[in-house]
């Protein structure tokens, strides 16, 4: 039986939440016509993953957080980010509310901005709208316009041009509420400038179904560079669609590290499009699929420029009875001479129920091109387990050694040290 995805909300409800958080006309107008766009768009569709049971559309949808001194913060929240001295460039928002947020004044003197989303459109406007929405549409699907009607609050990140951050910028997201997570971040960096952003999310509603619909956006001028970090651990109770996508500009660099671990259902699309001559960009993922949970991984590359280069590195772990489609898709467009695109997809299974489906997928219009894949799924070898076995090693430990080893090409991409450790923290409490 199908889930009924008709939609709660209407244009009066849409109206007076815009209203009552005083945001410009610009932003209303926006969330109307995607409120009148998702009432007749499909559904997603992720290849060989059904969703029509699952629950996208049926939701409590706002939810509250107090502003609060760093000693009140969750200790998951501060493990993340170290003691009060070390939240240097932090924002924490919980349940949709920015709770705590430290910035460097030699950051703020370079002319960077960084806050909250609804602080930026207010602040920034000019700024947020040039960028809101734009590398993903909103008529994309029923999800992406709901979205886009519903969104609740998120980041807002630009770097001038010739802005080399060397510290992190860290944004950390946290539910506790049985509300939805409608979270969107657009980081938009200038020319020949370079910045490092890591973001967590995090949720403890593990008995409360709900809804993480999540959107970030990501845009490199010519020249620069941008690292972006993620680590997905929201509990079990919460149904996840994430698109994070990127467009790079003649001679820009976007790097992905992301580390998947939600326990729920998911539907992951990263998305990079790389625009301008030159242009590069690299996409780890790391995902750990336990229970009965059904996951769906997209990460695609479209090369439109000439000498372009994408490279996608997937390396998934599947227990019990959990199942994960990958999927990794090159795109070199006519016109892209020059290009490289280059994708592994490694998946292992550690039950006789779980299941993995890597699909590497090249899409060629162009013949002056280079272009290669691999995929593997399969069990963990024996003779691994042997070899640690006869050095008196547990077969638990063992295995949990070689899971350890099999992730560790993406675990060490961290950029940040801290979020680096509680990636580790998360797959030893799922291995185990």
């Amino acid at each position: 039986m199908s889930v009924d995805t008709s939609l709660r909300f209407d244009k009066d409800y849409v109206n007076g939440f815009s209203s009552s958080r005083q945001e410009p006309a610009w932003l209303q107008e926006l969330r109307l016509q995607a409120l009148e766009s998702a009432q007749n768009l499909p559904m997603p569709k992720p290849d060989k993953t059904k969703i029509d049971k699952w629950n996208f559309t049926d939701f409590k949808h706002e939810a509250t957080g107090n502003t609060v001194a760093f000693n009140d913060l969750p200790e998951e929240v501060k493990a993340l980010i170290g003691s009060e001295e070390e939240a240097k460039n932090v924002l924490v928002i919980h349940n949709g509310t920015p709770v705590f947020f430290a910035m460097e004044q030699s950051v703020k003197d370079q002319g960077v901005i960084y806050t909250d989303l609804l602080s930026a459109v207010k602040e920034h406007g000019d700024l947020v709208k040039k960028h809101m929405m734009k590398a993903v549409a909103v008529d994309e699907n029923r999800l992406t316009a709901l979205h886009a009607a519903l969104f609740v609050n998120g980041a807002f990140l630009y770097v001038p041009k010739n802005v080399e951050l060397t510290a992190p910028i860290q944004a950390v997201y946290y539910q506790d509420d049985e509300a939805a997570m409608f979270n969107h971040v657009i980081i938009a960096v200038e020319d020949n400038s370079s910045v490092t952003y890591v973001e967590n999310y995090l949720s403890t509603n593990e008995n409360t179904d709900s809804v993480a619909n999540i959107v970030s956006e990501v845009f490199a001028a010519s020249g620069s560079k941008v690292v972006y970090g993620a680590v997905d651990n929201l509990a079990k109770g919460m149904t996840t669609y994430v698109n994070r996508r990127g467009r790079a500009d003649r001679d820009a660099r976007i790097e992905w590290a992301l580390g998947q671990f939600n326990d729920g259902n998911t539907v992951s699309d990263n998305t990079t499009h790389l625009i301008g001559d030159g242009s590069f960009t690299d996409t780890k993922t790391v995902t750990i699929g336990r229970g009965d949970q059904k996951q769906n991984f997209v990460a695609q590359i479209f090369n439109h420029g000439k000498h372009s280069e994408g490279y996608i590195l997937t390396h998934g772990v599947m227990k019990d009875s959990a199942s994960s489609i990958f999927n990794g898709i090159t795109k070199i467009e006519h016109g892209a001479t020059k290009s490289h695109g280059e994708q592994t997809e490694r998946v292992l299974m550690l039950s006789e129920k779980a299941r993995g489906d890597a699909n590497p997928i090249l899409l060629i219009d162009e013949d002056d091109v280079t272009a290669g894949h691999a995929a593997s799924v399969g069990r963990i070898d024996p003779l691994q387990m042997f070899y640690l076995m006869s050095r008196g090693i547990s077969k638990v430990e063992a295995e949990r050694l070689i899971i350890h080893g099999f992730l560790a090409p993406v675990v060490s991409q961290m950029p940040l040290e801290s979020v680096k450790n509680r990636l580790v923290e998360v797959i030893e409490r799922k291995v185990r």
